[in-house]
């Protein structure tokens, strides 16, 4: 098909991209350049080239995840790549938007998705994180289980070693105390409660959605010792802000993107009543550089449904109206490409168990997930904010030097 010879030839022109066609024609497209990957695909029926013009990401996943996209040079996380690194976001450009029919629908898709009303949350949680334990005990680091951002103080640091070190730069963050009550909402497998009390001395209550998380997280807790001083809550931050419980410190990581923008302020405002009036609450989450956005059709319908990445103005905006103050604001820029290429490496490592655990179109699914997401990080859109609130301007030190003094002196601290 000419016209998508045409489409993908205006993308790709660094690096090089290689196509057969299900008739056997042949294309080169591209040139050599140092730091753009040279790939090969082969279509394997004349659907493939249709279902890209339609919707690039989604009709790329869904050709990819059934066997009609192959890969015959390279991998998808070199596919995926090459194609982003030629649109960059930050210069400017933007892939081949998706025809009117499509983007209509999208948008009332991600409209009704981004509710995300209370009755569909936990739902929404077990469409991703109840797909089994042990695909992410094989992707994720080993002593914590961190399935978010990790930090990256050093180049030469390995992923267990760079989760430790974001788990250390979050607890700095919270001027903790011994014997403080600490939340964590959106608590994963309990590594962050189980720093927390192991170093911090602190109580920590974690919450969750997901059944599968929160019965290996109780697993963890009481295999690390921390069983007296961290419980894990399979509850809703709804329900736990409505029952008046309040806490001197609040951490949430890799939970506000499964929010949705329409219950921001209820987020927020359930935050505001469950933090002690001294308290202190570090937010941790993927944003967006630019401005607002919608979730793609890929994302929505098979890794995140009901997932939204936030822009920093429309979490601002959402947090002001309940009088959270922002007392610190850092922007993570690479620190997600890096730890989305250690996940990757470790599902590929680990395909023969993934392919007879789940399936091999599974497999090509989440491969494409880690592939495209990691592209987000290193050329698109996509960042990392760490967000510190207080409720009292008093509450903490007015300069920064007491984030690293705390930092240096826990493990795994920079």
């Amino acid at each position: 098909m000419a016209m998508i010879d045409r489409v993908l030839g205006a993308m790709v022109k660094r690096g090089v991209l290689e196509i057969e066609h299900a008739d056997g024609r042949r294309v080169r497209l591209g040139e050599p350049a140092d730091g753009y990957p040279e790939v090969g695909v082969r279509f394997a029926d004349g659907r493939v080239a249709r279902d890209l013009l339609l919707d690039p990401r989604l009709g790329a996943a869904e050709a990819f995840m059934d066997g009609r996209l192959l890969i015959e040079r390279g991998d998808v996380m070199d596919l995926v790549a090459l194609l982003r690194k030629n649109n960059r976001w930050d210069h400017g450009k933007a892939i081949a938007a998706p025809t009117l029919r499509r983007r209509v629908g999208n948008w009332l898709s991600a409209g009704f998705e981004a509710v995300n009303r209370q009755s569909s949350a936990k739902a929404n949680v077990a469409h991703h994180y109840d797909i089994g334990n042990d695909l992410y005990e094989r992707m994720l680091d080993s002593e914590y289980m961190q399935y978010s951002c990790a930090y990256w103080p050093r180049d030469d640091m390995s992923l267990e070693q760079a989760q430790e070190a974001k788990l250390a730069h979050i607890a700095a963050k919270l001027a903790l105390a011994p014997g403080q009550r600490v939340l964590d909402i959106g608590c994963g497998w309990g590594g962050m409660a189980i720093y927390l009390a192991r170093h911090a001395r602190v109580t920590v209550t974690g919450i969750t959605l997901s059944e599968e998380q929160a019965a290996l997280a109780r697993q963890r807790v009481a295999a690390a010792g921390v069983a007296d001083r961290v419980r894990i809550e399979l509850i809703d931050y709804r329900d736990m802000a409505a029952r008046g419980d309040m806490f001197d410190r609040i951490v949430s990581v890799g939970m506000f993107e499964h929010v949705g923008v329409p219950q921001f302020e209820t987020f927020f405002r359930a935050c505001a009543r469950l933090l002690d009036p001294d308290g202190v609450m570090l937010l941790h989450t993927i944003g967006r550089f630019g401005k607002p956005g919608k979730t793609d059709a890929f994302t929505r319908k098979y890794i995140f449904p009901g997932g939204y990445i936030p822009a920093m103005s429309e979490t601002l905006a959402a947090s002001e109206k309940v009088r959270l103050m922002p007392s610190d604001i850092e922007i993570l820029r690479l620190h997600y490409a890096r730890t989305l290429r250690e996940w990757y490496a470790r599902c590929v490592a680990h395909k023969d168990y993934i392919e007879e655990a789940y399936g091999p179109r599974f497999f090509r699914m989440w491969t494409f997930y880690l592939a495209g997401a990691t592209a987000s990080f290193e050329s698109g859109g996509m960042c990392n904010f760490q967000i510190q609130y207080i409720r009292r301007r008093e509450t903490l030190p007015i300069t920064r030097g007491y984030i690293a003094d705390a930092e240096a002196a826990l493990p795994g601290g920079s």
